[in-house]
């Protein structure tokens, strides 16, 4: 067992924190503030191959394994998790296109979806089946030689803004089974968007609901066969997980950091705040529970890149651990800031409010237990 980075991985990690600390941080204060996605600052990033980590060669892309990807989003999430997450999501659904779609629809979509220049959303959850995906209700009929979508998708990160929507409907009525997966492009007549939702966090990406109305795509625009959809979300899932989770584990980082200089920095009582014993036994714990999830998670996506039997399993544990640890520890830190971690003049509560739907994407850490105690309790 090799626990240290070799020389190609640290230069990737040392890339994306650079990236971060040029275009991020500094901006990141005003996109929450102002509601803006950064589409500059995306194709940015998609010249640089975040748009594309673990794309094939073939289709444009860096091909590189899920661990190279946690160690890029842990470092883009220092700057924003909320910016991080959406290229997260990006990279999830082109993925999807990239691994189970035909020749024709990589020539036709990833060109851009690689490089950034356009924006791809991941479209399963409904406003009826969220945690119980499978019930889902959107239909694609097909007729000749198209598909005809009807039906709305709730909460879809880059929901307007996207591009290209990568979305689960009902082919037939078999449960699981029944779900096939589709492309469609945001010019598509029948497709349009609700009006977007006033968040607690995730400011810098849009957020919306996406609804179907008679929307016709070509036949050629199924991704896999028809009843693969099901299986599709699921994969392509586990490596969302273990995004957000690297997402979750990057804002912490950057929260520790800011808790180690505020404390070193406040005087009370005509000393640091560092030097009480409370004060440094709590930042001990924050940085020993933080270590652990990213050990975690480094050790799942190791397993999710080998198609590990257990790789779900693991994503899911890696998952719910990282995200439910970096929300305390950015909690913790805005506790040792006292009253200024209230205040948007310090990035905590901006870190705190984007960590906390972490525990509800991507599968709830609920769903994330049945999930872990499924494989514990087969046969």
């Amino acid at each position: 067992m090799d626990f240290s980075l070799n020389e190609d991985q640290r230069a990737i990690q040392e890339m994306a924190r650079s990236f971060t600390a040029d275009m991020i941080t500094p901006n990141a204060h005003i996109w929450d503030e102002e509601k803006i996605w950064p589409r500059d600052v995306a194709k940015a990033a998609g010249e640089l191959g975040f748009g594309s980590i673990y794309i094939s060669e073939e289709a444009g892309g860096c091909a590189l394994s899920r661990v190279e990807s946690v160690l890029i989003f842990e470092q883009l999430s220092q700057g924003c998790p909320s910016t991080a997450a959406m290229i997260s999501i990006h990279n999830m659904a082109t993925w999807m296109i990239d691994e189970f779609g035909t020749e024709d629809q990589r020539d036709r979509f990833l060109g851009d979806l690689t490089t950034l220049n356009k924006l791809a959303s991941y479209c399963l959850t409904e406003p009826g089946a969220g945690s119980d995906a499978a019930a889902l209700k959107t239909k694609a009929v097909k007729d000749g030689d198209e598909y005809v979508l009807n039906g709305a998708k709730a909460f879809i990160s880059g929901g307007g803004e996207s591009d290209v929507y990568v979305v689960m409907a009902r082919t037939s009525d078999d449960g699981a089974k029944g779900i096939s997966c589709f492309v469609v492009e945001k010019d598509t007549p029948g497709l349009s968007f609700g009006a977007q939702e006033k968040k607690l966090g995730w400011h810098s990406q849009p957020t919306a609901a996406v609804m179907f109305d008679d929307c016709r795509i070509p036949a050629s625009n199924l991704v896999g066969a028809e009843g693969q959809g099901f299986k599709i979300a699921m994969m392509g899932l586990d490596g969302g997980r273990l995004n957000i989770g690297a997402c979750s584990i990057g804002g912490a980082q950057r929260a520790l950091d800011e808790a180690v200089a505020y404390t070193k920095d406040r005087k009370q009582f005509g000393r640091s705040i560092a030097d009480f014993q409370a004060t440094q036994f709590k930042l001990a714990d924050m940085a020993t529970e933080l270590e652990a999830a990213r050990l975690l998670l480094y050790a799942a996506a190791q397993k999710v890149s080998n198609k590990a039997p257990d790789a779900a399993s693991a994503a899911a544990m890696a998952k719910r651990f990282a995200t439910d640890t970096g929300f305390d520890v950015v909690n913790n830190a805005l506790q040792l800031h006292g009253g200024y971690g209230y205040l948007q003049d310090y990035p905590i509560e901006r870190i705190l409010r984007d960590l906390r739907v972490h525990q509800i994407l991507e599968g709830t850490n609920e769903i994330m237990r049945v999930v872990i105690s499924r494989t514990l309790l087969k046969d």
